[in-house]
């Protein structure tokens, strides 16, 4: 009799495995488990991501939903610290639960020193979360206090979920809609990027810990071909446009933008400039004229003290009306959050260079990195205009009541007229180069070159402070 043999099964991989998103995110055959696989719900290793060391640990989704107990918060301690004495970036990957429930409040006090753990990294080694599940409850605020979080598609973030809020406020609501990457890419600003797909998220994280880990140093810009990025520009300078293909054209390539859906009408961005990573911060005409807000203050005072924590310099491109101005701004404390732009470029000590591109308004000219702010350099290219306001309106406060006795039909010639006087006593920007308080006219086709000149003859630095979550 011939024995027939069933056909051999093939399973998949549990795509949650921490074990294989470790190895998917570092540099393959380079990852070391920091301690043998357990029950404990979290798992470390060590490895290489694009050739620099890194240390990352995954929550294990695959156990109690990734829930977080005494063993496996102590896996993530040690991860975090092992991380510090090496001076390496440390990733964390997150798909969990909370805290144990089962463990009681000694789980609560396992969680708690993982945020302390982290707070105690914060500023002096990148840390970077991965969001590619729920991360609810304590586990919300694990990526909460890293420097950069990814979310992947399935990510959710919160610290009540939907039960809870249905039978506390009787809100219905959904997790996705409660927690997911819109939410927290566009609505809450909590997440730096969203990404398409799970692997996507892991090739972001990989992206930021080469940026941030392997600085590089500045080439020399000599014999490269002159890019007149000024070609970008619309000819009416009323006209709004887009501050992105500027920003991809001055530096080596794409850059790696952070909250993009979040307070558009600043661009906080890391790339690389003649081979050296660089820090972005720019005004974006497309989105509210380029005025900044509260939001967008905030985001841009939050990376600014990011890459002075790490060393990385800052190029700021100003192309800004003023604040936004409204009763829904003060209210919603545009002094206090505009204060902290402020706070993190005077505090910075990392080279930091401006130009200005077409104008820079009011308070909003100090609070992008003005010379009185302790800028390294401050550029302008021709025709820029550097003033407490457009002269057009400056002139509407100051000559009222000549403007008012004018004839109808001469009002606006008049207008024009003062207007033009003004901006040759006050607001041009030959008057700011007089003062001091712009160092020099840049053709915009020498701008690369010029930029990359200031930074490199400038002394490195890096702000001795941590990164709290602004």
């Amino acid at each position: 009799m011939t024995t027939v043999h069933p056909a051999p099964t093939s399973v998949e991989p549990d795509p949650r495995d921490p074990e294989d998103r470790l190895a998917r995110f570092f540099d393959p055959g380079t990852m070391q488990l920091l301690m043998p696989r357990d029950t404990s719900g979290a798992l470390a290793a060590r490895g290489q991501v694009q050739g620099s060391p890194a240390i990352a640990y995954c929550t294990d989704a695959t156990i109690m939903g990734g829930a977080m107990g005494v063993d496996g918060c102590r896996h993530i301690v040690d991860a975090i610290d092992a991380a510090l004495r090496e001076h390496v970036p440390v990733v964390g990957i997150w798909h969990s639960g909370g805290a144990r429930l089962a463990e009681g409040v000694t789980a609560l006090h396992a969680v708690g020193e993982v945020f302390a753990g982290m707070i105690r990294a914060s500023g002096r080694i990148p840390q970077i979360s991965v969001v590619l599940g729920p991360a609810a409850g304590g586990a919300a605020y694990g990526p909460a206090l890293t420097d950069l979080v990814v979310m992947g598609p399935l990510g959710r973030v919160f610290v009540t979920g939907p039960d809870v809020v249905r039978s506390v406020t009787g809100e219905q609501v959904d997790m996705e809609a409660l927690g997911g990457p819109d939410t927290h890419g566009r609505r809450s600003g909590v997440v730096h990027i969203v990404t398409d797909t799970e692997q996507d998220a892991l090739d972001t994280a990989r992206q930021a810990v080469d940026l941030l880990a392997a600085q590089g140093t500045f080439a020399s810009t000599d014999g490269e071909p002159d890019t007149d990025l000024a070609a970008m520009l619309p000819e009416a300078k009323q006209r709004a446009y887009d501050v992105k293909p500027m920003i991809a054209s001055l530096l080596d390539g794409p850059p790696l933008e952070l909250q993009s859906r979040y307070a558009p009408n600043v661009i906080t961005a890391l790339g690389r400039l003649a081979g050296r990573t660089v820090g972005v911060v720019a005004n974006n005409p497309l989105r509210l004229g380029g005025c900044l807000d509260s939001p967008s203050a905030e985001k841009a005072a939050r990376f600014v003290r990011m890459c002075d924590a790490f060393g990385v310099p800052l190029v700021v491109l100003v192309d800004v009306p003023g604040y936004l101005p409204g009763v829904g701004q003060e209210w919603d404390g545009v002094v206090r959050r505009g204060a902290k732009l402020l706070h993190a470029f005077a505090e910075a000590v990392v080279p930091r260079v401006t130009l200005v591109t077409r104008k820079s308004y009011g308070g909003a000219y100090i609070a992008m990195n003005a010379r009185s702010l302790g800028a390294t350099a401050v550029y302008a290219w021709p025709g820029a205009e550097v003033a407490v306001m457009g002269a057009k309106a400056a002139v509407g406060i100051l000559h009222r009541k000549k403007l008012a006795a004018a004839q109808p039909g001469e009002r606006e010639a008049l207008h024009a007229q003062l207007a033009e006087e003004h901006e040759r006593i006050a607001g041009g920007v030959a008057r700011a180069r007089e003062i001091g308080v712009v160092d020099d006219v840049v053709e915009p086709a020498q701008t690369r070159k010029r930029l990359v000149a200031a930074l490199a003859a400038a002394p490195a630095g890096r702000g001795a402070h941590g990164n709290i979550p602004l």
